[in-house]
């Protein structure tokens, strides 16, 4: 019976069904077997259908609405929404009328046509934005607010042609952007399923070596989804796997060794038990022979055959005993590498506490401490400031210079950050070139311009990538803890805000 409130045992059993229906290991195939296990709702995707609708029943009565409603069915087609968006412009805007010297200029006769025509565009715009707002979800708050912004104001009467058009264009670059995001995410996500699926098989099936690979997964699919969480779990997930597998093939090696001293041990016992039986042969034959012994002349060789079949006797089992001590002594320590592979192996699929590259903690060590700081803070009624700070421009360094740069570039950040931190502050890495950092009894305030310190302290100190002098910058968010928020709030609030600094031009510092 599976415990539908478990993601580890629903996340397991979806990858048994994707296994048994034969389906391809595809993001929606394992979303629709998880939702289904979990009786959780399915998300709809682009409502291409939906679109299609209000396309075919747009009114088309001159040669510019002709262009701009085929414009608006190849958007469509496309499944862009950035496509959709530039097509909607088009479409409002040959509508609205002109001016002149900040006059409106004068309608023309088919006014009541244009109302209509206005009137059922934005009505329909309504029902889009309104059917779009559940698979939009609510990780990005931005987005949230901006939609319901868009819907009063198609709502408000008469409608500001002009306004809408500013929130329809923010609005609609904003979804492009998380379509393309949502797209690179699903392709990441196929990656990772293609990558367990596929070593599951290679690896031991027991339920303690695969925990690690189930961890990452369920990690992976639970919101929210950004592309450097699955980066992150893409990498660690790669790094496990390789691992696990060198460490069962040494694991088999050792097997195969033990197997082969068993083998030999059975050998030396079988010798030494023909050894036994030939020795008591002989005593038998020379005690027979005891009985017809008449003079000491006729007992001399008698005694001296019972000399030598002893002697043999002692050599054999002698050299039996060395051989089987020798065996006894490489049986323990191949049943010490044994028990040393095992836990080997299993510490692969486990999470330390710190980054190896880096050697500062990792999401599970951030999470400790987090906990820690926040009920610390609390009891002292002291305030506590998270920074997220992610470095500018990552791909295009890893891209040009090699992932051992990138590597080396981490490293390098982390060395300045950590000579400019406090005692009590806390550097993690949460994942690929995202750092966080805790500063108790720190306000806002204070913790915007500790990270702008930061970075000029970067500035200061150039990375060198051979010869080459390479400025490395980061963008970062700060958000001081509330009275009721948990340490996962805070952090996500710090990332809207790094998100921020991002789009205002990069190597800059936000508050949330």
């Amino acid at each position: 019976m599976i415990d539908t409130k478990n993601p580890r045992e629903v996340a397991r059993e979806a990858l048994m069904q994707l296994s048994a229906r034969k389906l391809l290991p595809t993001p929606a195939n394992y979303q629709a077997c998880y939702n289904e296990i979990a009786k959780l709702p399915n998300v709809a995707g682009f409502p291409e259908a939906q679109l299609r609708q209000i396309v075919m029943a747009l009114p088309v009565k001159n040669p510019k609405q002709k262009e701009g409603v085929e414009q608006l069915a190849i958007a469509v087609g496309k499944r862009s929404w950035q496509c959709v968006q530039q097509a909607l412009i088009a479409l409002a805007a040959a509508e609205t009328p002109a001016t002149t010297n900040g006059n409106v200029a004068p309608v023309p006769s088919s006014e009541n046509t244009v109302t209509a025509f206005l009137g059922e565009l934005l009505a329909r715009l309504t029902r889009l934005i309104e059917d779009l707002l559940p698979a939009l979800g609510d990780q990005d708050t931005w987005l949230s607010e901006q939609a319901i912004e868009l819907l009063q104001a198609l709502k408000n009467q008469p409608a500001d042609i002009p306004g809408l058009l500013v929130l329809l264009t923010g609005f609609s670059r904003r979804v492009s952007l998380a379509a393309e995001e949502q797209g690179e995410i699903r392709q990441t996500l196929l990656k990772l399923l293609h990558l367990i699926i596929e070593n599951i098989g290679e690896l031991t099936l027991d339920e303690e070596c695969l925990q690690g690979q189930i961890d990452a997964l369920v990690s992976a699919v639970a919101p929210p989804l950004s592309l450097r969480r699955l980066d992150d779990v893409e990498r660690r997930l790669q790094d496990v796997i390789a691992r696990q597998r060198e460490a069962k093939e040494r694991s088999l090696e050792a097997q195969e060794a033990m197997r082969q001293m068993l083998a030999a041990f059975l050998d030396q016992l079988s010798a030494m038990n023909q050894s036994s039986s030939a020795f008591q042969v002989s005593i038998e034959a020379s005690a027979e022979q005891l009985a017809t012994v008449r003079t000491i002349e006729d007992l001399t060789p008698l005694l001296k055959q019972v000399i030598d079949a002893t002697r043999a006797m002692a050599e054999d089992t002698g050299y039996a005993h060395e051989q089987l001590a020798a065996l006894q002594s490489r049986a323990l320590a191949t049943d010490a590498e044994l028990f040393r592979l095992h836990q080997e192996l299993h510490q692969a699929s486990a999470s330390a506490r710190h980054d190896p590259l880096t050697d500062t903690l990792n999401r599970r060590g951030l999470d400790e401490v987090l906990a820690r700081e926040i009920a610390g803070v609390r009891r002292k009624e002291a305030p506590l400031c998270v920074s997220l700070l992610d470095i500018d421009n990552f791909k295009t360094f890893n891209d040009r210079l090699g992932h051992a740069s990138g590597d080396e570039a981490l490293i390098h950040l982390v060395q300045v950050v950590r000579q400019h931190l406090r005692p009590i502050d806390t550097l993690a890495r949460y994942g690929g070139e995202e750092f966080v950092i805790l500063m108790p009894d720190t306000a806002v305030a204070a913790g915007i311009e500790a990270m702008k310190r930061l970075q000029r302290e970067l500035t200061r100190n150039f990375f060198l990538a051979g010869n080459e002098k390479i400025l490395i910058t980061f963008s970062a968010g700060v958000a001081q803890l509330t009275a009721e928020e948990s340490g996962e709030d805070a952090i996500a609030r710090a990332d809207q805000a790094m998100y921020l600094a991002k789009r205002a031009g990069k190597n800059r510092v936000m508050g949330a």
